[in-house]
């Protein structure tokens, strides 16, 4: 399988006191803000390392889905937090925090198949930066 995604952004001025919109293809984020507040301090709006933890956290816990259910186990609840962490001007650290319920798997599986699809999922792939994971079983 294929495929092509597009997302985009407009910027306007300078880096510190300049602003912009992010748009996706499906119109999910359709000219959302971004600015430098946004990005270094408290604002309204997105920023790249909130946008990277989204899409970690989504491949992640899809790819994870499927291979539960390549097990014969279907989850009745996946959560994943990805923890984003930016440092001297790069993205050094990425930590998913995993909480998971899915009944008749047992921990060593569990385990297994969530390190897996850290392994394994697209978005870790692509990334170069540390990656960690907590998983938990409930």
């Amino acid at each position: 399988m294929k495929f092509t995604r597009k997302a985009s952004t407009n910027w306007k001025g300078t880096g510190k006191d300049g602003k912009g919109t992010v748009s996706t293809e499906s119109t999910t984020l359709n000219n959302a803000q971004l600015s430098f507040k946004t990005r270094f301090e408290d604002g309204v709006g997105t920023n790249p390392e909130e946008l990277v933890g989204a899409a970690h956290s989504g491949c992640y816990t899809m790819q994870l889905s499927f291979l539960i259910s390549e097990k014969g186990f279907t989850p009745e609840d996946l959560n994943t937090e990805a923890q984003v962490t930016f440092e001297d001007g790069t993205i050094t650290k990425i930590h998913l925090k995993l909480e998971a319920n899915v009944p008749g798997l047992s921990e060593q599986d569990f385990q297994e198949l969530a390190n897996k699809a850290k392994e394994i999922c697209p978005v870790s792939k692509l990334l170069n930066a540390d990656i960690t994971l907590s998983a938990t079983l409930v």
